[in-house]
């Protein structure tokens, strides 16, 4: 999966770990999720929480034709 997330977390001068521990997951999976390493896209909950510590919208960080298809999903829901 594409996406902006070492661009903007760099910005912000955040380390992984900073980040991992802030939405509750591992420095490991931030680096995989930079890197397009999962073997699938992260949780929809997870995106939120990183959007949410950058004060971002999903869409600005995470983009991929099936990121778009579950953000809209979960809207109708």
């Amino acid at each position: 999966m594409e996406n902006r997330l070492r661009e903007i977390r760099r910005s912000f001068d955040v380390t992984q770990e900073e980040l991992a521990k802030a939405v509750g997951t591992t420095r490991q999976t931030i680096h995989r999720i930079e890197r397009g390493k999962l073997k699938k896209a992260p949780s929809y909950e997870l995106m939120c929480a990183i959007a949410a510590f950058f004060n971002k919208r999903v869409e600005d960080i995470f983009f991929n034709h099936s990121v778009t298809h579950v953000l809209q999903n979960n809207k109708t829901a």
